[in-house]
């Protein structure tokens, strides 16, 4: 049967990446809800087979400001309650946070570039075990300056020195993923163009960054594919009918 996906977009270019391919793959339907273009409010959380919240460069926490925040963690907090498969990256993953009642704000430091991942025991034993190559782990994407506590309940499945939690589930049917999985190589020019300040602030510089996507993005394209596809099979998605 096909699913439909209801993907919650911040910033054009921070799209579903890689899981769209493995969703086109198996031929589910993937629908974007652009922020800023449509009411937030409109769809009703339950009605997605799949609900995956995006990243941006906004806080969690800064729902004064963006009003569609409020909302959208009405959104999430209705379907964890369900049940339904629901995943976060980035930004998505610190509003999972918030809406499972994890503190989240500003990290002691930004975390911006090509980094391993340490997984636990669980993180090993999960889907995320396609993050690491013959026992190694593999540099993954970061970009953000915000963190959050791990939310009660959650099981903690991976780490870097500058942040402590960099994903977990909560249950069966939730991931939350603080790193950058479905990043694409090709498509990585329009972060370098979008968020040059953030790279002043940093330790990197472009040049460096579209090297390391250059030389990291493709591997990681594959083991991401793999980790996003063996998650979204346990829920029945596969190959379309």
């Amino acid at each position: 049967m096909k699913h439909e996906v209801l993907a919650i977009r911040h910033v054009y270019f921070e799209d579903l990446g890689n899981l769209e391919l493995v969703l086109g793959d198996r031929g589910h339907l993937v629908r974007y809800l652009d922020v800023g273009r449509a009411r937030i409010d409109a769809p009703n959380p339950l009605d997605p087979s799949l609900m995956v919240v995006l990243g941006g460069p906004i806080g969690a926490y800064e729902e004064a400001s963006y009003p569609h925040l409020a909302p959208l963690l009405a959104m999430l907090e209705k379907r964890i309650a369900a049940g339904l498969p629901t995943i976060g990256i980035c930004l998505g993953s610190q509003l999972i946070a918030r809406a499972l009642g994890a503190r989240v704000y500003p990290a002691a430091q930004k975390e911006l570039g090509w980094h391993p991942l340490t997984l636990t025991e669980a993180g090993r034993a999960s889907a995320l075990r396609h993050l690491e190559a013959d026992g190694q782990p593999i540099p993954v994407f970061h970009w953000h300056g915000d963190t959050f506590d791990l939310p009660a309940g959650a099981t903690h499945l991976a780490s870097t020195p500058a942040c402590a939690n960099q994903a977990f589930t909560w249950g069966e049917h939730v991931l939350a993923l603080q790193c950058h999985p479905e990043v694409l190589a090709d498509r990585f020019e329009s972060w370098l163009v979008a968020y040059p300040g953030d790279i002043a602030q940093s330790a990197t510089d472009v040049r460096s960054l579209r090297e390391d996507t250059a030389r990291h993005g493709p591997v990681l394209e594959r083991a991401a594919r793999a980790m996003f596809g063996e998650w979204l099979d346990r829920f029945a998605f596969g190959l379309a009918r």
